[in-house]
């Protein structure tokens, strides 16, 4: 299968990411760093092979699993995966209660079912006043709190999540005081991560499509360049098998290293190649200077 989109140092497969995925050797990639659907929670595109597009949290998982399997495969040995999520909200009319669903749980049992081991996660601090504007959460209301203090709840930070195929690692990640300082490794040791900018992003609204479409929340680029600070190479080859429009290559590019995308839908996969070309140009103009 040839990609949709190539430049020097990527390709994005405009796709479903099980058939890509499929037809990738074995111990191919050497970090993968994506978001995947939040369950049934957003509609992302009317695509019968969307993960998205399922009629429950469980029937979500069941195809997450078969994904899970063939990323391991993927995978080189003793290298880190690193999945950006949250918790999900359990509604009412749907879900017969309020509260939430441990999503990040049933994350790190999926990979850890398809061989993976659960290596650490990061904690993403998010501000719960810009939450309780955003969704009206009962949980986050003021009100609520007056009326009855046990329907409140705190607000809900983003996770990422760290899983390593456990096998030697042949091609160790090194560092030195230039490119990872001790101040910089502290932070990012951190359990929680206090200083991401959350509108540090590459705009979502320029890949709006037809009335499928309807919800695109790029990652933080702060996130991704610490996943790739910590668990990459330059030169190394990125895989992020939910594309969307293309933050982690965005971000891998301009970091002098390969990436491989994968994005079902045309839209997104279109402006990704966009923002790819942009970031291209931009590490080839820098590194010139340098």
């Amino acid at each position: 299968m040839t990609p949709e989109y190539q430049g020097q140092s990527y390709g994005i497969y405009n796709a479903d990411c099980i058939e890509v995925l499929a037809g990738l050797p074995d111990g191919l990639i050497d970090c993968a760093i994506f978001s995947p659907p939040f369950a049934d929670l957003f509609v992302y595109s009317d695509s019968e092979r969307d993960m998205g597009n399922c009629g429950s949290y469980d029937e979500f998982f069941e195809h997450y699993r078969f994904f899970a399997e063939n990323l391991f495969r993927v995978m080189k040995p003793g290298r880190i995966t690193c999945v950006h999520c949250t918790d999900l909200p359990a509604r009412k009319g749907k879900d017969g209660f309020i509260g939430l669903h441990d999503f990040s749980g049933d994350l790190i049992r999926a990979h850890r079912d398809a061989g993976f081991v659960y290596h650490a996660r990061a904690v993403i601090w998010k501000d719960p006043v810009v939450e309780m504007q955003r969704t009206k959460a009962l949980g986050l209301l003021y009100k609520q709190l007056k009326k009855d203090s046990a329907m409140s709840r705190v607000g809900m930070p983003d996770y990422m999540l760290f899983f390593r195929k456990d096998e030697p690692n042949l091609d160790p990640i090194t560092h030195d005081p230039e490119d990872l300082p001790v101040d910089m490794w502290q932070e990012l040791a951190s359990p929680v991560w206090m200083t991401v900018r959350q509108g540090n992003v590459l705009n979502g609204r320029l890949a709006k499509g037809q009335e499928d479409e309807r919800h695109i929340c790029p990652l933080q680029l702060d996130v991704i360049e610490r996943c790739l600070k910590l668990y990459s190479n330059p030169g190394d080859l990125i895989l992020d098998p939910f594309n969307g429009i293309g933050s982690t290559g965005f971000q891998a590019v301009k970091m002098q290293r390969r990436y491989i995308g994968i994005e079902l839908k045309p839209e997104y996969a279109r402006q990704a190649a966009r923002f790819l070309v942009g970031a291209e140009a931009e590490r080839d103009t820098l590194f010139s200077a340098a």
